[in-house]
């Protein structure tokens, strides 16, 4: 019986450099798609999952998210004072437990494969999931929760993926596949950044993984990799060769809120599906247009 997906590790200790000068105050994950922090999306998306427990890698410079993930009593108290409910209700909708939430310092700027390192103590031998934050998926069912799905079915470890731009798979770190039928299919590898034409497929590793707990053992002594850092695909190709890996391909839109016309992309994607905001977006955008 496999054990349930109860932690998840969200690596928000980046720089931002694809949106500065926004960033450079405010960390990236911090920045709003409509009324919101990216960082309040993954939350929602990692608690319909199951998630109960949540694992910030953070750097220096990023105590605003923490201090995002709790109370403002000021704030609180002025908003009760003027009865408006409405607006309180969606300033403590992100509140965590207490406990629900660890935040450990990187130190320093080492590679994914090392943030999530960072997490092991905190994680301990339970499988765990990793949301990378840029990646903001828009679904009728949260990425993470379908990923949670195939692991319940097959065990083993989960990449999700979603197909590339046509002609772009060169630009991604691709899956190769065991054969494809359906969505979720065994892994045999992964390439980052395959030569145009040599492309084991078109899939594209987009933000969500469940992965199990024996990939600490793997970082902890694995050599730096692409940018002189610690990569967690090179992690993954090792324990690979004694776990399996399947590769879903989720059901969704995935907005890269890390790149300024993803934002920007998210930012009206994400007013158009909100019902008190969807048609005066859309008047908004045609008078742009």
């Amino acid at each position: 019986m496999t054990k349930r997906v109860r932690k998840a590790v969200l690596p928000v200790a980046g720089l931002g450099t694809r949106v500065l000068p926004g960033a450079k105050t405010t960390p990236k994950n911090m920045l709003n798609v409509v009324d919101r922090p990216i960082l309040s999306y993954i939350v929602e998306e990692a608690r319909a999952a199951g998630i109960e427990h949540f694992v910030f890698i953070v750097g220096r410079g990023q105590n605003a998210i923490e201090d995002y993930f709790d109370s403002s009593p000021e704030i609180e108290q002025a908003l009760e004072a003027k009865k408006k409910t409405s607006i309180l209700e969606e300033v403590r909708r992100d509140l965590p437990q207490p406990g629900e939430m660890s935040f450990i310092r990187q130190m320093a700027p080492l590679g994914l494969g090392h943030a999530v390192w960072c997490a092991r103590d905190v994680i301990g031998d339970e499988p765990f999931a990793v949301m990378l934050p840029d990646m903001l998926m828009a679904t009728e069912r949260p990425a993470l929760a379908q990923a949670v799905d195939a692991y319940e079915k097959v065990g083993g470890n989960i990449v999700v993926v979603e197909p590339a731009p046509e002609g772009e798979a060169h630009k991604y770190g691709i899956v190769a596949l065991d054969g494809q039928d359906g969505r979720l299919n065994r892994m045999t590898g992964m390439v980052e950044k395959p030569a145009p034409g040599t492309e084991p497929s078109n899939l594209f590793i987009s933000g969500r993984y469940i992965l199990q707990p024996e990939i600490f053992n793997i970082l902890e002594t694995q050599e730096r990799g692409a940018g002189g850092e610690i990569q967690l695909t090179d992690g993954m190709a090792n324990l690979m060769a004694k776990q399996d890996f399947h590769a879903l391909e989720y059901e969704g839109v995935t907005y890269d809120c890390g790149d300024k016309i993803g934002l920007l992309r998210a930012n009206v994607a994400f007013a158009l599906r909100r019902p008190d905001l969807a048609d005066a977006a859309r008047q908004a955008i045609q008078e742009l247009l």
